[in-house]
């Protein structure tokens, strides 16, 4: 597979030139940006970040909200060929001091809020603080032409250890990443998407799609809005939806049909079957897609809705382990021990701290494989069926095994099962809820105690999946 000739910004202002009135993002309050204002304001952003001391190679800590300015900003950076660098969502106000002292960047792009908190902590007072344009114009593009092989986005991920660990995207490494994502997406000019997902924030502006952002803090997806969410898509006539699982199922907690949306692309955390079933009840004609990958290589499997059989979904429910479909042709993928090994073009080399490299990654015949902590199992049809993270298996019980037959039981909407010692503790909620019925089904699965909770806690990065650690506290 060869390298991509041309960048992010140069794929936006192809777009540019070929759909300047056309609608790139709209913002939650309704605001419509086109293709060629957002082009104008990044490129605003651009002399003013230059004049201010950017250039090619610096990092600028980003530190904003899903916003018209966000998206400028990374497309200044971008133009700049400087670094963008963004922390760990997840870890708050530790994880931003934590990047900060991993990568030392030159300058911060924040305002309001931002300010008042980088000046909290002697590593972040020390940084630049970029000014905003203020109506600055510019009469020709800011463009840096970099080498492919040069940074330019470096993001942290927390992964099973809790400490956020950094990773380096080289600029033909996103366009790459945009590439193989595009296969799945199949994106058109034209479409409308509410998306909300970080990896998309620059593939619709380089697809020439219009991207919608979602009504509510985003930090909290479980918490959005669904009849908003609803609305807007009628509203700004959406026809594609690119989420986390919990935003596709507050959207469809929902009882009218929304029959103009054409696909549901879902990822980021485990797409469960219920889920599945609820999209495709609200979105009766839109195909209904699951992503799996992680931070270090997105994506890694793809399953298209209509692919999953009647014998797939028995076995789903009857504990075979979570359908996550056939990897994607440029990606290898082996299972070790019942875990996910990965190698391929898109399949991040190494992070900042070669330290931890050491438990992820390894080498055989010349080639570099990245442990992912899935577990898994392939089928004879080469399909990924996810178990849950390698660690928090014991025996023969697997924690997405458990969780998604236990989705399928009356009344169940969340499910976490803590495995170890010597019963499984298995902590579930939903409605009505008969725990003598619900303990009788899980003995059928293994030595496992069922535990009614009034909600299941799930990560705060995307709402998406159980935090094993936060419910093992609530359980002792």
């Amino acid at each position: 597979m060869g390298w991509p000739a041309l960048n992010l910004v140069e794929l936006f202002l192809i777009q540019v030139e070929a759909r300047p009135d056309a609608a790139a993002i709209v913002t939650s309050a309704g605001r419509v940006v086109t293709y060629a204002e957002l082009a104008r304001g990044s490129a605003a952003r651009a002399l003013v970040y230059q004049r201010a001391g950017i250039g090619a190679g610096d990092v600028v800590l980003i530190a904003r909200g899903v916003s018209v300015e966000l998206y400028e900003t990374l497309l200044a950076v971008f133009r700049l060929g400087a670094v963008a660098m963004f922390p760990e969502p997840a870890a708050g106000l530790k994880g931003l001091r934590l990047a900060v002292q991993a990568v030392q960047p030159k300058a911060v792009a924040t305002t309001g809020v931002g300010q008042i908190l980088r000046l909290l902590f002697p590593e972040s007072r020390r940084l630049m603080s970029l000014p905003e344009p203020n109506g600055y114009a510019v009469g020709r593009d800011i463009l840096a032409h970099l080498q492919g092989d040069a940074p330019a986005l470096i993001t942290f991920t927390s992964g099973s250890t809790g400490r956020p660990k950094g990773i380096v995207r080289t600029s033909d490494f996103l366009v790459l990443q945009h590439t193989l994502l595009e296969k799945l997406r199949q994106t058109k000019p034209g479409d409308v998407d509410l998306i909300s997902l970080p990896v998309f924030i620059l593939a619709n502006p380089a697809a020439g799609a219009a991207s919608v952002i979602p009504a509510g803090k985003l930090t909290r997806p479980a918490k959005l809005d669904g009849a908003a969410l609803r609305r807007q898509i009628a509203e700004h006539r959406i026809n594609r939806v690119v989420a986390p699982p919990a935003v596709c199922a507050r959207i469809a907690d929902g009882a009218e049909a929304m029959t103009q949306l054409e696909a549901v692309f879902t990822g980021g955390g485990p797409v469960f079957p219920n889920l599945l079933h609820a999209i495709a009840r609200t979105a009766p004609k839109a195909a209904v897609h699951a992503v799996y990958g992680s931070t270090e290589a997105e994506p890694i499997a793809h399953l298209d809705m209509n692919e999953i059989g009647a014998t797939d979904w028995e076995a789903m429910a009857n504990g075979a382990g979570l359908l996550a479909g056939k990897p994607i042709p440029e990606i290898a993928v082996e299972i070790r021990d019942r875990e996910v090994f990965v190698a391929g073009e898109h399949v991040n080399r190494g992070y900042l701290d070669p330290s931890d490299d050491k438990s992820t990654k390894s080498k055989r015949e010349g080639k570099l494989w990245h442990r992912t902590g899935d577990a898994a199992r392939l089928d004879e049809q080469g399909r990924l069926w996810l178990l849950g993270r390698r660690e928090a298996a014991s025996g023969d019980l697997f924690p997405f095994a458990v969780e998604t037959a236990a989705l399928s039981w009356p009344g169940v909407q969340q499910a976490a099962l803590l495995a170890g010692g010597t019963r499984a503790r298995l902590a579930v909620s939903g409605a009505g809820l008969d725990q003598a019925a619900l303990q009788t089904r899980a003995a059928k699965v293994g030595p496992i105690d069922v535990v009614l909770l009034r909600e299941v806690p799930m990560d705060r990065r995307h709402n998406s999946k159980a935090d094993y650690a936060r419910l093992r506290k609530m359980l002792a």
